[in-house]
């Protein structure tokens, strides 16, 4: 049944709630769990304490102006209005019908196994691909991984990828991704039922969608639409392609995964339809001694180029054309858990990770079965397509956003040789043929949001009359269309 303020299209079919199953006691837990995630969602929209007890349930609230927001742009509505919940659902549905995408299942089996998902992917993903004129190429991208944790046979494992080429600077990267590997309650199991319908079904429909829907246009940077193998049993698939691009010396600026974002109800019953999270780490995993001792001394805990990408989603994916809140968590995962976009921060690159708002745990890794007149396990039913939809327009908001604006300048950096209590920034001139500028984003170091913007021209250096002392600086580009990159923050000058 569609909810009410839901695409058309959307339906969900959750389990009732039962406090004594949820591990909560009762509808005042239930309850709290509600305002608390409104409260939370409001204070971080600036919406008054009134507003928050019906946040989540009332539709999408007045999204904030942030001074660095970019409103969607015609071509980007247009984007946006493509997307299909159906066209997702029939993804989801025919993923969970091989009966278990384990790593380790049979590969050559036609019907059953991540041999089979994977070909029809393939199938899937060339497809789509025929309607992009020849500039999107689609392979199997494998490699064998000896025994290992979780592996404990030599398996081969195979992403699936499909590469749209950028027309303007197609040497730029940007990658969206789900795993399309499944797993019930052992691990281990390659045998037993394991649908993976919102574990990553959702995440992997996310990608086929905007493959389809970019297929048909001319981004400006490349973006790569993909689906890997081995995400549970140790992130094997991503960590594979994220060292492919870095021996490739490859310029990823941006990567996404898509890994549970198929409902937005708790194990609790209540619903937050219109939030999305978005996990950003704050220190760079991949950070050398010598940039911590940097940080250390001037500060930028908070401005790790992930957290300026992170920034720049909410900045073009909150809004009317999306319909959605994104919610920034300010750690690299949930806690104590890990995901695809990691192997890509262990290479350098700006990553993070979209998950539903409140997850089920009776839905994922789980073995499917019936206790006490529950349901467990990641079946589609538990699914909402509406809200994976809307999941998918967040990050082709984002996506293609990335793809049109300017790349995050290189090499911005404060010049220290001088005491003053007036700033001088620069940075390296970017190489699109489009470039109109650039931008000075500045805030109070106790601030975590840019809230200044001050234009700098056209040129590779610009004079603040601020002190570097009191607040934090960053540079960023824009191009003749008015599109603005992420943010790059400014490091002392070496």
């Amino acid at each position: 049944m569609t909810q009410p303020g839901e695409d058309a299209g959307s339906r969900h079919s959750g389990h009732d709630g039962n406090s004594a199953d949820s591990g909560h006691s009762g509808r005042g837990a239930a309850r709290r769990t509600v305002l608390g995630a409104a409260t939370a969602g409001a204070a971080a929209l600036g919406l008054p304490p009134a507003a928050a007890t019906s946040a989540a349930a009332a539709g999408p609230t007045p999204f904030r102006h942030r001074p660095t927001a970019q409103p969607p742009s015609r071509e980007l509505r247009a984007l946006l209005r493509e997307i299909d919940p159906r066209r997702i659902e029939a993804t989801v549905r025919k993923l969970a019908s091989f009966g278990t995408r384990h790593t380790l299942s049979a590969q050559d089996d036609p019907v059953r196994g991540i041999g089979a998902a994977r070909d029809w992917l393939l199938a899937e993903l060339r497809h789509r691909a025929r309607a992009s004129g020849g500039r999107m190429t689609v392979e199997l991208q494998s490699y064998v991984q000896e025994p290992a944790p979780r592996v404990p046979v030599a398996t081969r494992i195979t992403n699936v990828v499909a590469t749209l080429r950028g027309s303007v600077t197609p040497d730029r990267i940007y990658v969206v991704s789900g795993h399309y590997d499944s797993r019930n309650s052992d691990p281990m199991d390659a045998t037993g039922d394991a649908p993976g319908a919102d574990d990553d079904a959702s995440g992997v429909a996310v990608a086929l969608e905007l493959a389809r829907v970019f297929a048909t246009r001319r981004p400006a940077a490349t973006v790569v639409f993909a689906a890997v193998a081995g995400e549970e049993q140790g992130l094997y698939g991503a960590g594979h392609m994220a060292r492919t691009y870095r021996g490739r010396r490859a310029d990823v600026q941006g990567m996404f995964t898509n890994d549970i974002v198929g409902s937005p109800t708790a194990e609790d019953g209540s619903r937050d339809p219109y939030t999305i999270r978005l996990f950003a780490e704050g220190v760079p995993t991949s950070e050398t001694p010598e940039q911590a001792e940097v940080r250390r001394s001037v500060g930028g805990e908070n401005d790790s180029p992930s957290r300026q990408l992170a920034r720049f989603v909410r900045d073009t994916a909150e809004n009317d054309a999306t319909g959605m809140r994104v919610r920034v968590v300010y750690r690299r995962d949930r806690y104590l858990r890990s995901g695809d976009h990691i192997p890509f921060l262990q290479q350098a690159y700006p990553a993070a990770r979209f998950t539903e708002p409140a997850e089920n745990y009776a839905h994922q890794h789980q073995d499917v079965r019936v206790v006490d007149g529950k349901q467990y396990g990641d079946l589609p039913e538990f699914c909402d397509f509406g809200f994976i939809a809307r999941v998918a327009r967040v990050n082709a908001a984002a996506l293609w956003s990335l793809a049109q604006a300017p790349g995050t300048p290189r090499g911005a950096r404060i010049r220290t040789a001088a005491l003053g209590n007036s700033t001088e920034l620069a940075w390296e001139r970017g190489p699109e043929p489009d470039l109109a500028g650039y931008e000075v984003v500045w805030r109070e170091t106790t601030e975590s949001e840019w809230t200044h913007v001050i234009p700098a021209g056209n040129g590779t250096r610009h004079v603040v009359d601020l002190s570097k002392d009191n607040v934090f600086f960053g540079i960023r580009a824009l191009n003749r269309s008015g599109l603005r990159s992420p943010v790059a923050f400014c490091a002392p000058q070496p």
